[in-house]
């Protein structure tokens, strides 16, 4: 038996980044502590969701991978504990910048999974800040099993979890930053999780979201031309399982940590005897790609 114990972490982010990087530490420290061997973190959680507006100085956040503060502060963590942590950070690389996540396993580096799908809406601008991924969908094989990794926006695409899963994912974990749509004036919370929880039933595995809450709140400047605007990130942080039903979640308000357990041999015999993937018929599926 191969036990999978995950924790998503559901948090607030200030506009102090060293104060968002600890409190982001001592959740991973509480969830090792419950005996956690992987940790789910936000999406982007160093700092407010920057995205809301379009400003040039934000381009400075940027970090190279080996620079990047979150991840310095995250790898001896998950030596000291033996946790897989997937790390979401703004990448520059080169004269590139994207929206990324590093995985972190047991004091080492697996390697860079980079946005595919980029949002571009009204104060989810993130098309001005980040160039669309050019990792393609990775896996990383840690001391759990083997990770699938997915960025917020991805999470609505069942062919970013069918991708994962192809690439041999044991696990899917979605880092998010999402919340209200005050020009489409929608709650798309419960939308959120059915969609997800859709992609673990159909490939029988468990997915798991870890968002921010809070209210964060742009003032108008010269620098991002006058715009006056605000988000309430609804959190609704959970976990689902194998068939798709939501095991362990967080309300729309809390900060906080959920946590459920897994028999990733089971989960693998599962896959087997139902024979979805034996089943798959790819030479049929060309209208995906051509339409």
């Amino acid at each position: 038996m191969r036990k999978l114990i995950l924790s998503v972490v559901q948090m607030s982010c200030s506009a102090d980044k060293k104060s968002n990087v600890e409190k982001a530490a001592e959740f991973v420290r509480e969830s090792a502590r419950i005996g956690a061997n992987a940790v789910l973190l936000p999406e982007l959680f160093e700092r407010p969701y920057f995205c809301q507006e379009r400003n040039y100085e934000y381009f400075s956040y940027a970090d190279e991978v080996n620079g990047n503060e979150a991840i310095k502060a995250l790898l001896p963590l998950s030596k000291e504990f033996g946790l897989a942590i997937p790390v979401s950070f703004y990448e520059r690389c080169a004269n590139v910048t994207y929206n990324s996540v590093e995985v972190l396993a047991c004091g080492k580096k697996l390697g860079v999974y980079r946005k595919t799908h980029i949002p571009d809406d009204h104060y989810y601008q993130e098309k001005f800040y980040f160039a669309p991924g050019d990792s393609g969908f990775k896996t990383f094989k840690t001391q759990i099993g083997t990770v699938g990794v997915g960025i917020c926006w991805d999470q609505w695409f069942p062919e970013t979890a069918r991708c994962l899963a192809l690439n041999g994912a044991e696990v899917i974990m979605f880092p998010t930053a999402i919340g209200s749509e005050p020009i489409l004036g929608v709650n798309s919370s419960a939308h959120w999780r059915r969609v997800m929880c859709g992609h673990a039933a159909a490939n029988l595995m468990p997915v798991a979201a870890a968002n921010r809450v809070g209210v964060e709140r742009v003032e108008p400047t010269a620098a991002n031309g006058g715009q006056s605007s605000e988000l309430t990130f609804y959190g609704s942080s959970f976990i689902a399982d194998g068939t798709g039903e939501v095991i362990a979640s967080l309300g729309s308000e809390e900060e906080g940590i959920a946590t459920a357990e897994f028999d990733l041999d089971a989960l693998r015999q599962a896959r087997l005897e139902w024979g979805l993937f034996r089943d798959r018929r790819p030479s049929t599926y060309k209208d995906i790609v051509k339409k």
